[in-house]
């Protein structure tokens, strides 16, 4: 039995899918916090199972029964290090044997790295993986192609200008969907046993370079600005921009300038025996429907 956490999120929800097209539904589980809002997955033959990672015994009873569990890193940055100890403990006490963990692709592992914002607990968790006795995988997700709106703005054809102070720093960005796929293939096959696979592009963009590809699809020009980050701190707060969310950009603006995410990799290419989903497709599906 696989379970998969974080199933009404996006990247659950399509692990869940491509899972469906190797398994039968009767072989897979899925945790929310709230399961009303898995019905889609529900209907689809999966069991659904409540818990919550900040609630240890919710775990616990959860996991009961599962050979193999597809941990998604929690959301929350601030109480990520709480809910992460409380998954891979509460795995040890159901008995899981196998946790495939999506962690996070990045240049070093050094705790004050300009993006030890977000690394920091991702290491944390690898390592309390590695230390609990239990079969581990590790994912390392590259940034995903799906961030990149939250980026540059839904309303860039319009402003045509991207904005954000990421220099000429560059990244493996890779879509939400060859992840799924390539998670999929993790759980239902061997040899993956206390491995660690970097799952990111083999190719690597600037936000330049998606400029220049936005550029090419509108057929319009479209612009690349890298800002000061205290002149992009005072532009979005004059713009009503919350707070937390300019930090967030900001946070991952300089570690994308410090080419944090600057590393090409073909595993994930080789695994799915096929080319990755291109920036210009998902440029395409984002920007460009009918």
């Amino acid at each position: 039995m696989i379970l998969v956490t974080g199933a009404s999120g996006q990247l659950g929800d399509l692990v869940v899918k491509q899972l469906l097209n190797k398994v039968q539904a009767s072989e897979i589980a899925v945790l929310s916090r709230d399961t009303s809002k898995v019905e889609n997955l529900k209907k689809l033959g999966v069991e659904v199972r409540q818990g919550d990672y900040d609630n240890y015994k919710t775990l616990v009873n959860a996991f009961t029964g599962i050979k193999k569990l597809y941990f998604v890193s929690a959301s929350d940055i601030e109480k990520r290090d709480s809910q992460h100890e409380n998954v891979v403990n509460a795995a040890i006490e159901a008995g899981i044997e196998h946790i495939v963990y999506t962690s996070f692709q990045r240049k070093t592992d050094k705790k004050d790295s300009v993006i030890g914002f977000i690394a920091n607990s991702h290491l944390d968790t690898e390592q309390k993986l590695k230390d609990s006795g239990l079969t581990y995988t590790i994912l390392k997700h590259a940034l995903y192609m799906e961030v990149i709106p939250l980026f540059i703005g839904d309303n860039v054809l319009d402003t045509k200008t991207i904005y954000i102070p990421t220099e000429q720093g560059q990244v493996s960005f890779v879509s939400r969907k060859d992840l799924a796929e390539g998670a999929a293939i993790i759980l239902t096959t061997s040899g993956h046993n206390n491995k660690v696979y970097e799952f990111g592009n083999d190719k690597v963009l600037s936000m330049q370079d998606i400029a220049q590809e936005l550029s090419k699809l509108s057929n319009q020009t479209i612009s690349y600005t890298s800002p000061k980050p205290e002149d992009f701190v005072a532009t979005l707060t004059q713009n009503n921009v919350p707070k937390p969310f300019i930090d967030l950009r900001l946070g991952f603006s300089i570690g994308i300038a410090a080419d944090e995410f600057n590393n090409p990799t073909d595993e994930l290419k080789n695994l799915l025996g096929k080319d990755l989903i291109s920036i210009s497709s998902y440029l395409k599906d984002t920007y460009f429907k009918e």
